[in-house]
């Protein structure tokens, strides 16, 4: 099994792969040569005639083997970490590269926690591919033959018989193969899977209380979980039988090596010593393939990872991004939008929205219903979808991302925060920025006085800004953003899982935007919306209701039914249920 294509990414690794076989194959003939210094001795001692010298001499060639054998495991070691170390750098280089040439989203081969798996576990299985399956395969060639050679000058008619049983443990590598390929390619799209589902659930959990669909998120985590665990069993079933059957074809073959030999010894055909060497090297011819075995099921899984990570470093990028946007965004209008993540089932049906100069427009609805879906492909996305997103008129999938970020900005319930300084983070969202525009920013957020009871704006932070609250850490985000001073603004779930205090901040903050703005605020807490201009409420993919809070409210109808559950919600918690 080799890969020609993950060969190819790792034409630095080839050396070190080949240097390790022959550190191998060295090895193996310092083992030869021990064992017949040993044999030696057994023929000197049954003949009667072994002498001091001759012990001395032998003590020292076999002193001198073991070193060697040493050393060469060192460098075996060495050379396994260059061989994998190489082509894990370079796939995650590649990967990373590939991202910012793609849009984020814009690729379908990968879910976002599928992409991370694959970028984590996915290329740390390449190590064992590289650094022990690719020289265990060419020195699983070289050392019976080797050993053949070497063998058929003592017992040819052994040696034949050792040599022809090889190639059944190959044999039985192949017919596993078929099975085993597919089977590997369904336990990592299930873990992929799983992970995803685990993600989604973790990121929305707070909205899966609210509407109480917590339970059924559970039960679908519970009958994937249990999917995925019965997968495992049977990959771990058709390992261990792989593994019995090699082992009993690896310990037959020797076993009948073994017999061939002696009866060789009682035929007079050979020495004693020639015997021993003969038992103890039967094993040898095996072993190299034995250990090939054992690396086969990981280096399929390296390898269905491996596909994974070529679909998406070959999934096509976009090249009609042409279009700028040189003035400010004065109008979005989205109509008759369509899409779908999978082209089975619609996300989005038939979306018709239209936002101009200021204003703070809301989108409502339970978890699914399409908000966010929508507000990415609103950032430019996703660029396959039916109808149009236009920007002055221009279609969102024309314009060049550059020229689009520089005039809308995204603020989602989680905001990465790289380690640095306040500083340093405020110069990402505008690197012109002066230090009054920073502080003006950071006391629009509520954030000043407190960063001016530590070192003001260079305040250290923490990778992630985990040495703020979550809340903190977010009003710095929005700082950030305000810092960006873009035409529009949307906010996705930006006020969840953070404290009252935060939480009111920023939706006054968004109320204060939109007064010179577009905003697009997407909240599962209708009480943050009841002041928006006008209220969308989405359910399964579509825009079903829409209006201001009273005239939504007085039609009773799917907006005043989730309005209620949450009010009777939050005053049975005594309103501290905010995320």
């Amino acid at each position: 099994m080799i890969n020609k294509r993950l060969l190819q990414s790792a034409a630095d690794s080839k050396k070190y792969i080949y240097y390790q076989v022959l550190c191998q194959w060295i090895s193996l003939l310092a083992q030869i040569v021990l064992i017949g210094v040993i044999a030696n001795i057994f023929n000197d001692l049954y003949a009667d005639v072994l002498k001091e010298d001759t012990i001395i001499i032998s003590f020292a060639i076999v002193a001198g083997c073991l070193v060697i054998r040493f050393v060469m495991d060192k460098l075996m070691t060495r050379m396994s970490y260059l061989a994998s170390k190489d082509i894990k750098l370079n796939l995650r280089k590649q990967i990373f590269e590939k991202l910012f040439l793609l849009n984020r989203t814009n690729q379908k081969e990968l879910k976002n926690a599928e992409l991370v798996q694959l970028t984590v576990e996915g290329v740390d299985q390449l190590e064992t591919y590289f650094g022990r399956y690719m020289p265990q395969f060419f020195y699983s060639l070289l050392a019976p033959l080797t050993l053949f050679i070497v063998l058929s000058t003592i017992s040819f008619k052994a040696a034949i018989v050792l040599f022809i049983c090889v190639p059944i443990i190959p044999m039985s590598i192949v017919m596993v193969q078929k099975f085993a390929k597919k089977l590997l390619s369904k336990y990592w799209g299930m873990y992929a899977n799983l992970g995803d589902r685990f993600l989604d659930n973790i990121r929305g959990l707070t909205t899966l209380k609210i509407y109480e669909s917590d339970k059924e998120q559970q039960e679908k985590m519970n009958e994937e979980a249990e999917n995925f665990r019965k997968v495992t069993m049977k990959v771990l079933v058709m390992q261990l039988n792989s593994i019995s059957i090699m082992d009993l074809v690896a310990f037959g073959g020797a076993a009948v090596g073994i017999v061939f030999s002696l009866i060789a010894f009682n035929n007079n055909e050979i020495t004693i010593g020639e015997t021993f060497m003969m038992i103890m090297l039967s094993a040898e011819f095996f072993i190299p393939l034995r250990l090939l075995g054992s690396f086969f099921h990981i280096a399929m899984n390296g390898n269905a990872a491996s596909k994974k990570i070529f679909s998406f470093l070959d999934a096509p990028i976009s090249d009609k991004r042409t279009n700028n946007v040189d003035d400010k965004i004065k109008t979005v209008e989205v109509k008759e939008l369509v899409y779908s993540y999978d082209d089975k089932k619609d996300v989005l049906k038939g979306i018709n929205v239209e936002f101009k100069d200021n204003g703070l427009y809301a989108f409502v609805g339970e978890s699914g219903c399409g908000k966010s879906t929508l507000s990415t492909l609103l950032t430019g996305g996703y660029d396959e979808y039916k109808g149009n997103i236009l920007l002055n008129g221009k279609e969102v999938n024309t314009i060049d991302f550059t020229s689009l970020h520089e005039q809308i900005t995204k603020i989602e319930d989680y905001n990465y925060l790289f380690k640095g300084t306040v500083y340093s983070a405020l110069l990402d969202g505008n690197p012109k920025a002066s230090e009054d525009e920073m502080w003006q920013a950071l006391d629009i957020v509520n954030l000043s006085e407190y960063l001016k009871t530590q070192d003001g704006l260079h305040t250290k932070l923490m990778e992630k800004g985990s040495n703020l609250s979550g809340g903190q850490a977010q009003r710095l985000a929005l700082a950030r953003a305000l810092l960006h001073d873009s035409s529009v603004y949307i906010f996705d779930e930006a006020t969840s899982n953070i404290d009252v205090e935060s939480e009111l901040d920023i939706v006054n903050v968004i109320h204060k935007l939109a007064k010179e703005k577009i905003v697009i605020f997407i909240s599962h807490r209708l009480a943050n919306v009841h002041d928006a201009d006008i209220i969308y409420v989405m359910k399964d993919g579509a825009i079903v209701e829409q209006g201001t809070h009273q005239q939504l409210y007085s039609q009773s109808g799917l907006y005043k039914e989730m309005n209620d559950v949450q009010m009777s919600f939050e005053a049975y918690t005594g309103g501290e249920t905010h995320a």
